[in-house]
């Protein structure tokens, strides 16, 4: 019997191969669909406003003094509690000349207060999202 190439002889030493396995770990984009579809829709509803809305009105009073002072003596404008005076200057000849007081604006704040009820519209979104699977068909 001949020995093949394949088989040992008796000179040769016997030969086992060693294997060894290596591991190559990595990612990769997979598309798992087709996509989505959002539905967004706006809802209103009425909301009731009640607040207290504040406005300023200003009355203004002619008050006569007819008062002479000296020109050095003329008042200038003045706070006499909620109320600012302006007085209104007049030059007179006299024998001496002199600022005779002709009368004072008396500027009075009053504050009124009211109700302001209304109903405004609020917008809300709401939205929804649908999920397609890899045959195009809406998922569960």
């Amino acid at each position: 019997m001949s020995s093949t190439p394949t088989e040992p002889s008796a000179q040769e030493p016997l030969r086992i191969p060693v294997v060894e396995e290596q591991l190559a770990v990595g990612a990769r984009t997979v598309d798992t669909g087709r996509g989505v579809r959002i539905h967004k829709t706006v809802t209103e509803h009425p909301v009731t406003i009640d607040e207290r809305l504040l406005r300023d009105e200003l009355r203004i009073t002619h008050v006569p003094v007819d008062r002479i002072v000296g020109v050095d003596e003329a008042p200038g404008h003045r706070h006499e509690g909620d109320t600012l005076v302006i007085p209104v200057l007049e030059e007179v000849l006299v024998v001496e000349r002199k600022v005779r007081i002709k009368e004072e604006l008396h500027i009075t704040r009053v504050r009124h207060e009211q109700r302001h009820l209304d109903t405004v519209p609020l917008r809300a979104e709401r939205v929804e999202v649908e999920r397609f699977d890899e045959a195009g068909d809406p998922g569960a």
